[in-house]
């Protein structure tokens, strides 16, 4: 009947969230880490000790008005790294004006 398919949903999505990890299909998010590092990505999913895997991720890396995406694929996030865990909106994230996009191997020689 529809009322225990109900039941039996609710109690399969509550040992889902009460498991050790999750799931989860989500937008671009933006992953601030202890190190100062800057990750985005797609959420694929995480566990309650913050610990995540990010699809596609790469690596911002902004150097004055330079910036440039360093490709990671598939990344797992250990949770004791994470100081912020933030959806971005694909509609709005812009860069200032001023900040120009430069290749991989620019914003390494003029990082060191």
């Amino acid at each position: 009947s529809l009322s225990s398919n109900i039941c039996l949903e609710t109690i399969l999505c509550c040992q889902l969230l009460t498991s050790h990890s999750f799931i989860y299909d989500a937008g671009k998010l933006l992953v601030l880490l202890r190190d100062g590092r800057k990750l985005m990505g797609t959420l694929r999913s995480f566990d309650q000790f913050a610990n995540a895997v990010l699809e596609g991720a790469c690596e911002r890396v902004i150097v004055g008005d330079l910036y440039c995406d360093i490709p990671l694929g598939l990344y797992v996030i250990r949770g004791e790294n994470v100081v912020l865990i933030g959806e971005l909106d694909l509609e709005r994230e812009e860069l200032p004006p001023h900040m120009t996009h430069v290749s991989v191997a620019e914003i390494r020689r003029v990082s060191f």
